[in-house]
């Protein structure tokens, strides 16, 4: 028979390290967990990463580094934070609605609580729209109970079938809960090229009026952006009750992008595949790619996007 003494010290033991095992510090550090009600987003680190691996955008990175930190120091916002990213392929719309999912969860892509959705890969079929809105409104239900801080990122809007957004559009309100979930914490990102060709049309109206594209303010382009997308049937927003209740907090313009702002992205690549930067290469890659308009060639039509592959070329030197 054990003596009081020892099972009574095995007891104990096995307690505290029950206990122990089973706290939230231990217990997080092996498996993903949602943020808690105190989570703060590194200001300082957001604004690091903006200014060292987005070239040529000083309006998004103004607009979203203030749009996130206000959010993210709110205690109790009175909606999420949706934001709606404008602009043509390769300006690094994508590009920032991962920075900022990293930023909220570690994981990024990978963590559970960050939802990517594809509207050609996951709304394809236009007579399944009923369907859609109400696999979209459980999906988004679910997620959100289980983590109040979910990201929710909606890809190639443009392609959106019409009408489909507007599924979410109780959760983007300024509603205290619904069903008992409570939707402010999240974030609502929407990417999508339409209103590009007003923004680039704003941003060469800029330099051929002898304007640095610096000067650019977002007062130039959010009020033209917003009621061209609204207007555009090619937009996924199109007549969206989303901006008819002024529920998109912030419409941001990317701008087409630069020959210095390509050689930005080229030396980026190179640094990050562990090569020594070489101006000639980078000047290599950045004569390959095509720019607009046809007589001027300021702007590069693909912004970054085949810098990548146009490098790959170039690997055996």
């Amino acid at each position: 028979a054990l003596e009081p003494l020892s099972v009574s010290l095995a007891i104990g033991v096995a307690w505290a390290l029950t206990g122990y095992l089973s706290h939230p510090n231990f217990y997080c550090r092996y498996v993903e967990c949602c943020p808690g009600a105190g989570h703060r987003i590194n200001a300082s680190a957001l604004k690091a990463q903006l200014d060292t691996k987005l070239f040529g955008q000083h309006l998004a990175k103004d607009v979203v580094l203030k749009a996130v930190m206000g959010f993210s120091n709110n205690p109790s916002p009175k909606k999420p934070l949706t934001l709606s990213l404008h602009g043509w392929a390769g300006t690094g719309k994508n590009f920032v609605s991962q920075i900022l999912a990293e930023h909220v969860h570690p994981a990024g892509l990978h963590s559970k609580f960050v939802h990517l959705f594809l509207a050609t890969l996951h709304f394809p079929h236009q007579d399944q729209l009923k369907l859609y809105k109400e696999q979209l409104q459980n999906w988004i239900r679910g997620n959100v109970s289980a983590c109040p801080h979910s990201v929710f990122i909606f890809d190639e809007m443009d392609k959106m079938h019409p009408g489909l957004i507007d599924a979410i559009k109780p959760f983007l309100d300024y509603y205290e809960q619904i069903d008992r979930v409570s939707y402010r914490k999240a974030i609502f990102i929407f990417l999508s090229n339409a209103g590009g060709d007003l923004i680039n049309k704003a941003a060469f109206d800029f330099w051929t009026s002898g304007k640095r594209r610096e000067e650019i303010q977002l007062k130039d382009l959010e009020p033209m952006l917003s009621v061209g997308v609204f207007n555009n049937k090619n937009s996924g927003l199109w007549h969206s009750s989303l901006i008819d209740r002024n529920l998109i907090d912030y419409f941001v313009p990317f701008l087409p992008l630069e020959h210095k702002h390509v050689k930005m992205c080229v030396r980026a690549e190179m640094t990050a595949r562990g090569y020594a930067v070489d101006e000639k290469i980078v000047q290599a890659v950045a004569d390959e790619m095509t720019f607009f308009p046809k007589e001027q060639k300021i702007y590069s039509d693909k912004g970054c996007k085949t810098v990548q592959a146009k490098l790959d070329i170039h690997e055996d030197f």
